[in-house]
């Protein structure tokens, strides 16, 4: 059983774990010090969100193998399920949030039965899944409910600061996750399904088990992610927050790092959206040129993504 795996395995050394602490000091130093330095809360509160969502992302393709291409749909049912809970509810936002995150993993656990399916079966039923959501919501015929076409407005409890530091919170939490999937007996586990899901089986590892927590906790981490998100923006449509574009976002930032590691996601989705606000929301032509190239390079060249380089020279990626 994945227990008993976990259990022979055993948590590694207390000093391993000083990396992901570290890790999370210098990520919240930054993100709290960035506000003072940069005018543009705004990009930094998006750069904060495209991480949680590559991380997020990570945890299960990362760590399982399963590519989700409708990633979006957790992060837009997050979004919902918080605004409606801030609007039918007396309760504390940060509490509608934490409900958000909730909705988006019952969501997950629903879903789970798309987890018997495998490789581009897999992305291509998850992806529906999620458009299947969004047009749900986007449905004139539930405008009383959600909003429809129209969107929701929580305009009342707009805060750009405390939004801001909810999302760090997230990020944070998204990070300490992707610690324990690297370093913790579940993690090894999780990597042996990855590679050779017969063979962990017959170790002992609970295969089903093993891929639905991560399943869960990434559907989790991205409720959470578009339940701050809805927060921080407070008046948002369906497209807003069920795009595709999130999803390739995620999926392109955390290749572009490197998938399977804390730290790639988080450069991966730091420098590419940066490049993005540079040069895409200007003259997005350019940037679609831009953006292809770095695609088919990382592709040919760096398939394990950029933290690759330093592995190619024995240095050590967490």
């Amino acid at each position: 059983m994945l227990d008993s795996t976990l259990n022979s395995t055993g948590l590694p050394a207390p000093r391993r774990w000083r990396a992901p602490a570290i890790l999370l000091v210098v990520v919240a130093a930054i993100f709290l010090v960035a506000p003072r330095l940069y005018s543009n809360q705004s990009l930094l509160f998006t750069i904060m969100t495209f991480i949680v969502l590559a991380q997020g992302l990570n945890l299960l393709y990362g760590f399982t193998g399963y590519l989700p291409f409708g990633y979006v749909g957790f992060f837009g049912s997050g979004a919902y399920a918080t605004s409606l809970l801030v609007m039918h509810t007396h309760l504390p936002v940060l509490v509608c949030v934490a409900g958000g995150g909730l909705a988006a993993a019952l969501l997950g656990l629903v879903l789970g039965p798309l987890l018997r399916l495998s490789g581009a079966y897999f992305s291509i039923a998850n992806l529906a899944a999620s458009q299947i959501i969004y047009f749900v919501v986007s449905n004139p015929n539930l405008s009383d409910i959600t909003g429809g076409p129209y969107g929701l407005k929580i305009e009342q409890v707009y805060s750009p600061g405390a939004s801001y530091a909810c999302m760090l919170g997230v990020l944070l939490v998204a990070c300490a996750f992707a610690s324990y999937f690297r370093l913790s007996g579940f993690g090894m586990a999780l990597r042996a399904v990855k590679q050779d899901p017969v063979s962990a089986a017959m170790a002992g590892v609970n295969v089903v088990k093993a891929r639905l927590v991560a399943w869960l906790v990434s559907a989790l981490i991205a409720g959470l992610a578009g339940g701050t998100y809805a927060w921080g923006i407070s008046v948002f449509y369906p497209d807003a927050v069920f795009t595709l574009q999130f999803s390739v976002f995620a999926i392109v930032f955390a290749l572009f790092g490197g998938v399977g590691t804390v730290i790639g996601p988080i450069v991966g989705a730091a420098v590419l959206y940066i490049l993005y606000a540079a040069i895409g929301i200007s003259t997005p032509q350019y940037f679609q040129f831009i953006y292809g190239g770095l695609i088919v390079l990382l592709v040919l060249f760096l398939p394990g993504g950029l933290l690759s380089l330093l592995q190619r020279r024995g240095i050590h990626v967490f």
